[in-house]
């Protein structure tokens, strides 16, 4: 094999090296956008959950029942 041919077959995969590290590049920008739509849903949900406990879920009471009792 000549050092023509050599080159050519190096060329040949640095382009599709470059191919393959642009579409990782994409999965992973659109795997991100997903985790932080995540993100922002669960910090709403939590928000939410708060605001339905009020007071009443950071008050203590002693040994007092479970409601399903």
């Amino acid at each position: 094999m000549d050092n023509e041919a050599r080159l050519t077959n190096l060329e040949i995969k640095i382009s599709h090296q470059d191919q393959v590290i642009e579409e990782l590049h994409q999965v992973i920008y659109d795997q991100q956008k997903v985790i932080d739509k995540m993100e922002t849903a669960l910090l709403q949900m939590a928000k939410r959950f708060e605001e339905a406990l009020g007071d009443e879920g950071s008050e203590i009471r002693g040994n007092e029942k479970p409601p399903h009792y």
